[in-house]
């Protein structure tokens, strides 16, 4: 499936290319002075988030998601191509797109530790053009955004990883971007705090706010819980891009987790099933409370799986769980650039607003 771009995005970048020269070695450089070699970050990608969406960009470390995060927040200029935010574009008004644009920047020391939140704030904004009472009122306001108001005089040095992080995000809005970028931000907290930033990103910041936001990560199941459409970029050429759900589903092919209770697989040969039924390693592998742990292939998609354990239940079997196989993202990316989703199922897979 060649990846597509929507028409009047908010952020459109079209065949955008990047490349940079590799560093040499001294014996290298004095042996070869005048020769130099490249390494592409960035091929031909095309992308466009419209407004308020909450946007994924998923790939491995060095995929590219950062170099494009660097054009898009007019740090590095592409070298053919072109990228708008609001329509203007990133090589021609720097200036004006910084006031639309924030990148937030997943580093707790460009914080002052020995300031509380609210000196660290009005600090940024002086430096933004902010003072009196406008700078009091916005700093007043991204502090109740991030529910950060209650903090006091309490030093960002003691804050946790999670509220530091919620500052970075409080600063990127002094400005009142339309845009946010986020790239890797749970990546130094905890699970409990990388889940409190996720919920506080997706309901206060892109439902509440109406921020466009774009997520550049390596954690698949990050963007299927905040992002309804994800771009995947490999080796610096974006592979596939559309809806995560659609996209996951393809890759997992019908796979399912079934934990159920009673004659599991008597009923299961009753229904017919058996000739889909895959377990791992025994016939069935069963817990301390009797829950049996089985793997199936159910073709036809969600309808299917809804029929089948009507069916199930229907004859006396107690289901816990029916689960999509949980694909890991080194197999979602490989499997998605070797064949990026049949024919058949290409339609439900190109991109569009969700």
């Amino acid at each position: 499936m060649t990846p597509s771009v929507d028409a009047g995005g908010l952020v459109e970048v079209k065949a955008v290319s990047k490349r940079f020269p590799v560093r040499r070695s001294w014996k290298e450089t004095v042996l070869h002075p005048r020769s130099t070699s490249y390494q592409e970050a960035l091929h031909d990608v095309s992308i466009s988030v419209r407004k308020g969406e909450f946007f994924g960009l998923l790939g491995k470390n060095g995929a590219g998601k950062t170099t494009l995060f660097k054009i898009l927040a007019t740090l590095v200029l592409p070298d053919s191509g072109t990228a708008r935010v609001d329509g203007i574009d990133v090589a021609e008004d720097p200036m004006a797109v910084r006031r639309r644009l924030v990148p937030v920047i997943p580093y707790e020391r460009s914080l002052y530790w020995r300031l509380n939140a609210e000196e660290n704030l009005k600090l940024y904004a002086s430096l933004q053009g902010f003072s009196g009472v406008e700078a009091r009122k916005r700093v007043d306001h991204v502090l109740d955004v991030v529910d950060l108001g209650d903090t006091g005089t309490k030093q960002v040095g003691l804050f946790s990883s999670g509220m530091k992080q919620r500052l970075l995000v409080a600063r990127a809005l002094l400005s009142d971007p339309a845009v946010l970028l986020l790239d890797e931000p749970t990546r130094s907290l905890d699970p409990v705090s990388a889940r409190n930033l996720r919920v506080f990103l997706r309901d206060r910041i892109n439902r509440e706010q109406g921020c466009t936001i774009l997520l550049a990560t390596h954690d698949a199941e990050e963007v299927r819980e905040l992002c309804p459409r994800v771009g995947i970029l490999e080796n610096g050429r974006l592979v596939v891009n559309g809806r995560t759900d659609d996209l996951f589903e393809a890759v997992a092919d019908n796979r399912y987790r079934l934990v159920a209770r009673g004659r599991v697989k008597a009923a299961l040969r009753q229904l017919g099933s058996v000739a889909y039924l895959e377990v791992d390693g025994l016939p069935e592998a069963r817990d301390g409370e009797g829950w049996e742990h089985v793997r199936l292939h159910i073709p036809g998609g969600r309808a299917a799986a809804a029929r089948f354990v009507r069916e199930l239940t229907g004859l006396g079997i107690e289901v816990a769980l029916l689960s999509p196989r949980e694909v890991p993202l080194a197999e979602f990316i490989e499997t998605l650039s070797a064949d990026p989703i049949p024919a058949a199922q290409s339609s439900s897979v190109v991109a569009g607003c969700a």
